[in-house]
């Protein structure tokens, strides 16, 4: 009883991994794998790209800002110096 057990117990594993090489085996899990991945790289660099444009968009704002306050304060300096030129 025990031999009939085994024996269709590898019959068994022999029709599963034939059924597993017919449905593509690694290889089909290779290629899903590196479809999934390529996706993801091209969501990730599109989310960068635009994480990348609005912060330098944020930064030059803020340097136009910092550099029309320091323009502001520039100004009253260098028109006293032109009115003591005179």
């Amino acid at each position: 009883m025990e031999t009939v057990a085994l024996i269709i117990s590898i019959v068994a594993l022999i029709i599963a991994i034939v059924a597993y090489s017919r449905t593509g085996g690694v290889a089909d899990l290779k290629k899903r794998v590196e479809a999934l991945t390529d996706a993801g790289e091209g969501i990730v660099s599109k989310a960068s790209d635009s994480l990348r444009d609005k912060a330098a968009d944020m930064l030059g704002k803020v340097e136009d800002a910092v550099r029309g306050e320091e323009e502001a304060k520039e100004e009253p300096k260098t028109s006293q110096k032109k009115e003591q030129k005179k």
